[in-house]
C-alpha cells in the first residue's frame, strides 16, 4: 500500500479503497454512467430481473425474486427490510437524487438487493416458517457482500488490471481488517455500558473515544505507527444497532468462503441452496451450505497468494527495467 500510496500509512488509510477495480474510473464517470441508467427508483426496479440474470438466476427465479421487492428511494443511507409473510414483499432503499442514481447510490443498491434475495429466499423457500430466515445477520451480510462485489460487472464495465482477481483478495482481507477494529470497539463499549447502567451522555462519548483508542493502540498502531487514532469510533451503529457492527466482519469471511464455493458453480443456484436450509445454527448451516466451518484460513491464503504474485511481478519488472 505504502509502495502505491508513495508515502507512509496514515491513520485514515483503514478506508484505502486502491485495490477496488473501480480505483481505475474517475468516480465522475462512474457517476454519469450510472445516472443515465438509472435515471429513477422505477428503472433500478425494472432492471432488478436482468441485473439477476447476469448474476447466474434462471429467468424465472429471477422474475419471482424481482417480484418480491420494491425499491424505494432513502432519505439517509440505504437499507434492506424484509417482509415478515410471504404475501409480503421486501424493499430495498437507496439515494436516488433528482439527477439520477450515482455510484454510490447504485452500489449500496446491490448491497441491500443482495440482502432482499436472501430475505425472499429464506421466507419464501424454506421448508418450514419456524425456519425462516439465516442463522444471524453475518449470513445476510455475507450476500450483500457477493452482490456488492460485481458492480462494474453488472454495468459491462471491463475491468483493466489483469491482477483484479488478486487485488480483490487484498481489498476483502483490508476491509475485513478495518470494521473488524470497529466490531471490538462495538463490543467493548457495550460491554461499559452495561457495567455503567447510570452512565451519562457525556461519560459514554469520553468511553467510546477511550476504547476507540485502546483497540487502535493495540491492533493498528503497529501497522500504522500512530498512536491513539480514534477513527474506529466514528460508526452510528455503535448505538443505533446494537451489537450489529461484528456481523460485517463474519460476512466478509464468510462470503470469501462462500466465493471459493463458486468458482466453478452458478451464484443463482448456489445462493437459493444455501438460503433455503433456513436459520439453523452457524455451524449446522455452514456444514451443509459450504462444507466447512466458519474460518478465516481462505481469505488469509487467497491474500497471502495474491501478495506473492504481485510481489514477484514488480521484482520481474524491476529486473527488465
Amino acid at each position: 500500500m505504502e509502495n502505491r500510496l508513495g508515502r507512509s500509512l496514515q491513520p485514515f488509510d483503514i478506508w484505502y479503497n486502491g485495490f477496488k477495480p473501480r480505483g481505475f474510473y474517475p468516480e465522475s464517470e462512474l457517476d454519469r454512467i450510472v445516472s443515465k441508467k438509472y435515471p429513477t427508483p422505477k428503472a433500478f426496479q425494472t432492471d432488478l430481473p436482468n441485473i439477476l440474470r447476469k448474476l447466474g438466476f434462471s429467468k424465472e427465479t429471477a422474475d419471482f425474486l424481482a417480484s418480491k421487492v420494491v425499491v424505494d428511494s432513502a432519505r439517509g443511507a440505504g437499507h434492506a427490510m424484509g417482509a415478515q409473510r410471504r404475501e409480503d414483499n421486501a424493499h430495498l432503499r437507496t439515494r436516488v437524487p433528482s439527477e439520477g442514481m450515482n455510484y454510490k447510490g447504485y452500489n449500496i443498491a446491490l448491497h441491500e438487493f443482495g440482502h432482499n434475495c436472501e430475505q425472499v429466499f429464506s421466507l419464501n423457500r424454506v421448508d418450514h416458517t419456524l425456519l425462516s430466515g439465516v442463522p444471524n445477520n453475518a449470513f445476510t451480510e455475507a450476500f450483500a457482500f457477493l452482490f456488492q462485489a460485481r458492480d462494474l460487472e453488472l454495468l459491462g464495465i471491463t475491468e483493466k488490471d489483469p491482477d483484479t482477481e488478486h487485488l480483490k483478495a487484498l481489498d476483502n482481507l483490508w476491509s475485513t481488517y478495518e470494521i473488524a477494529g470497529v466490531s471490538l470497539v462495538d463490543m467493548a463499549v457495550w460491554h461499559w455500558m452495561y457495567d455503567h447502567p447510570k452512565t451519562t451522555p457525556v461519560q459514554l462519548r469520553e468511553a467510546v473515544l477511550q476504547i476507540a483508542r485502546d483497540v487502535w493502540n493495540t491492533y493498528f498502531a503497529p501497522v500504522f505507527g500512530e498512536t491513539d487514532a480514534v477513527l474506529l469510533a466514528i460508526y452510528s451503529h455503535t448505538i443505533c444497532y446494537g451489537l450489529y457492527l461484528p456481523d460485517y466482519p463474519l460476512g466478509h469471511i464468510i462470503a470469501s468462503q462462500i466465493e471459493q464455493v463458486l468458482k466453478d458453480k452458478n451464484l443463482g443456484t448456489e445462493m437459493e441452496r444455501m438460503c433455503r436450509l433456513g436459520r439453523l445454527t452457524p455451524e449446522a448451516w455452514m456444514h451443509v451450505a459450504i462444507g466447512e466451518p466458519i474460518s478465516v484460513e481462505p481469505m488469509l491464503n487467497a491474500a497471502e497468494n495474491a501478495l506473492g504474485i504481485i510481489i514477484n511481478q514488480r521484482k520481474t519488472m524491476g529486473q527488465r527495467q
